[in-house]
């Protein structure tokens, strides 16, 4: 399961998508909108994905398969207004053990966050805003 969506996400979902029978150990990993960055509160957030996002996220997931031994993965990221305690971001691994289940499940989240074109638009309550992911 890989997506990109402008609709809320479930942990109960991804959990299901990577439910296997072989797999010892599975991990997920929930991103939120947090109230705070750089130490100053956050009033707005917003996402954004090129077009090309969805067919770079499984790129990515695809290489921590092949890196190393899952028995199922999934991937979603939310784009849209958020609002604070929203999900952003889920990521599941299920594997024979669990080291290698928490390992593929740090590379996919690290490496969804460096390579998959998702932008973060934050606004501030001093009426500061940033772009983050752009031009990373």
């Amino acid at each position: 399961m890989l997506g990109i969506r402008e609709t809320p996400l479930s942990v109960d979902e991804v959990l299901a998508a990577v439910g296997d029978q072989a797999a010892g150990g599975t991990t997920i990993f929930v991103g939120t909108v947090r109230e705070q960055d750089h130490g100053k509160p956050v009033t707005r957030l917003s996402y954004s994905a090129h077009p090309s996002a969805e067919a770079e996220l499984r790129q990515v997931a695809e290489k921590v398969a092949a890196d190393f031994p899952v028995t199922a993965l999934a991937a979603v990221h939310r784009v849209g207004d958020l609002e604070l305690g929203d999900t952003a971001v889920i990521v599941a691994v299920a594997a024979p053990h669990r080291d290698e289940a928490f390992k593929a499940s740090r590379r996919l989240i690290d490496d969804l966050k460096a390579h998959v074109p998702i932008w973060k638009h934050q606004s501030f309550a001093d009426g500061e805003a940033e772009w983050v992911g752009v031009g990373e």
